[in-house]
């Protein structure tokens, strides 16, 4: 793990503190998770932005009629068969 330093404001620092109490975590924990929460936002508009840049090829599309076909079979008649 490494550690990070950095400054913020009086009031910013007051109100993390806040919170941590209240959820009863350490500052560290709350400041981790929203370090992660907001690198996992930066990731997905990212990922959405070369989505749109790169469409989707015929190849890919293919396996999307697959998907709507649900089960094969029906086995649910299986159980009261056996009974």
């Amino acid at each position: 793990m490494t550690m990070l330093s950095f400054r913020v404001d009086d009031e910013e620092a007051a109100e993390m503190r806040w919170w941590a109490d209240h959820l009863g975590i350490d500052r560290s924990e709350l400041l981790r998770d929203a370090l992660h929460r907001r690198l996992v936002e930066l990731k997905s508009v990212s990922d959405a932005r070369r989505y749109g840049e790169s469409p989707v090829t015929d190849d890919e599309r293919a396996l999307s009629e697959v998907a709507g076909w649900g089960p094969a079979d029906d086995w649910s008649d299986w159980a009261d068969a056996e009974g």
